[in-house]
């Protein structure tokens, strides 16, 4: 990892109230290398350059961070190549988290780094959050669902709640506009959630707009 890029990262996670550890910093970059990797052989991410992925990806995931007080355990639906669980992991590695993707591919790049970074009590399932069987297999297993940039938010809220053991908490991360998406919300079937909060704000050091809408499930 480049030094400025480096610094990037660590005083990035300073602004939403973290030190990185020298250990942190080690696990993200050999999940840095191992992405820039992969990515050459097949298509995990559209981002392919160091700053970028540090910037899009790797302080995007830890912006919920703060967010997360409480929680013991996280479904994070439609991973991907990892994102935001294990950034999450590497910082709150105490926390248990469940990513679920139904690429192989990101599925199989996930194990891979959790086992590159010796990560505990993660795991990973290649399925469909829809899939009857999981559904039941994790029914209100979570304190929080999270997902990044997934489908409309509708859709998300719906896909949630079996997840959710009461009163827990669904984090919806989207990018600069939401309200259109809130508003429809208020003209659907009556959802068993009420919006707790919602945070804007900037990604460190860019222009980059990212919003967290924080439900809870009622």
């Amino acid at each position: 990892m480049k030094t400025e890029n480096r610094s990037l990262l660590i005083e990035g996670a300073k602004s939403f109230g973290m030190d990185l550890t020298e250990e942190n910093l080690l696990a993200f970059e050999r999940y840095l290398r191992e992405l820039l990797k992969w990515n050459q052989k097949m298509s995990l991410t559209s981002i392919h350059q160091e700053h970028e992925i540090i910037l899009k990806h790797f302080l995007d995931s830890l912006s919920v961070v703060p967010h997360l007080t409480g929680v013991s355990s996280l479904l994070d639906i439609g991973s991907g190549a990892g994102f935001p669980g294990i950034p999450i992991k590497i910082v709150l590695p105490s926390l248990e988290i469940t990513l679920i993707d139904s690429v192989l591919k990101k599925v199989d790049f996930e194990s891979h780094i959790i086992r590159t970074l010796a990560l505990k009590k993660i795991k990973v399932i290649h399925g469909r959050v829809q899939d009857k069987e999981i559904i039941e297999t994790l029914r209100e297993g979570f304190d929080a669902v999270i997902a990044r940039a997934f489908s409309n938010l509708e859709t998300l809220l719906r896909l949630g709640v079996p997840f959710l053991k009461p009163k827990g908490i669904l984090l919806a991360m989207k990018g600069k506009t939401m309200e259109g998406e809130l508003k429809q919300l208020t003209q659907l079937s009556p959802l068993p959630y009420r919006l707790i909060k919602t945070f804007r704000f900037l990604l460190p050091f860019s222009s980059i707009h990212r919003s967290i809408l924080l439900f809870e499930k009622v």
